[in-house]
This record gives structure tokens, C-alpha cells and sequence, in this order.
């Protein structure tokens, strides 16, 4: 008799926070972090999508503040939760809509995030918002799998 696999079990949760310097390279290092990190647990179908929305959060938050950021990743019972911290307490401009954009070359980032992102949203970190701020989005297993 064939031998069978047994069924994968559920991914267990997990997090990862990789801190950068004030330093557009430092979008690269992060956006190649990001895929080696969804690619060993097995999330590629995630990579795409996670990849280009972590890259405008992370290269906003470097290009318009002075201080290191961070890019966080959490994976939880099927969501992929990716962030972006920035020491700027001031809240993110609004996405306008994607239409008014096509043709610029910046200024669509949270327009895509909006767009492609099951959920998002930003916080400040702190009562005060002395702390900064982390802007967030959502993917979830099942947008992956309507890809």
C-alpha cells in the first residue's frame, strides 16, 4: 500500500520586526527580507501582493521622516498583518483615488494599499504620538487563493 503524506498542519503564528536606518536601500533589504521570510512559511502566494504594498509603507516612512523605521510581519490564523513604523507621529495623508494617480510617479502608495489590502489602517504609538506611528495592511489566506 502507498504510503501517504500526512496533512500539513496549520502554520502556527508568528512575528518578525526588522529595523532599518533612515536609508532608501533600506527598502530593498527589507522588500527581499520579506519574500525569503512569506517564502519559508510557505505563503508565495502572498508574496507578490505583500511585497509591493510593504514597499510604498516602508519607503514613505523613509523618504518622509528623518529617523529609522521598522517593517513588522505577523502571521495569525490565517492573516498576514505587515506595518510599517515611523518616528513621525503625524498621521498619513489620505490615499486618493487610483484613477487621479496613474499617471504620477509618486503619491499612489496608500492608494495601492487601499486597492490591494483586504484591510488597513495606521495608529500613533503613543498617547501623545511622541512615539511616531505605524501605518498597517491585511491580506488574508483567502485573498491569495482568489488570485
Amino acid at each position: 500500500m502507498p504510503k501517504t503524506e500526512p496533512e500539513p498542519e496549520p502554520t502556527p503564528s508568528w512575528e518578525y520586526s526588522l529595523y532599518v536606518p533612515n536609508d532608501l536601500r533600506a527598502v530593498t533589504i527589507s522588500r527581499r527580507t520579506l519574500r525569503l521570510v512569506l517564502t519559508a512559511y510557505g505563503l508565495i502566494r502572498l508574496v507578490d501582493t505583500a511585497e509591493l504594498l510593504a514597499t510604498e509603507l516602508l519607503s514613505n516612512a523613509v523618504r518622509h521622516t528623518k529617523g529609522p523605521a521598522a517593517l513588522r510581519v505577523r502571521w495569525s490564523v490565517g492573516v498576514l498583518r505587515i506595518g510599517a513604523w515611523d518616528a513621525d507621529p503625524r498621521p498619513p495623508e489620505p490615499p486618493r483615488s487610483l484613477d487621479l494617480l496613474l499617471d504620477l510617479e509618486e503619491g499612489r502608495g496608500l492608494a495601492l494599499v487601499k486597492a490591494c489590502a483586504d484591510e488597513w489602517g495606521w495608529q500613533p504609538l503613543s498617547r501623545n504620538g511622541d512615539r511616531g506611528k505605524y501605518v498597517w495592511f491585511e491580506l488574508t489566506s483567502a485573498s491569495a487563493t482568489a488570485a
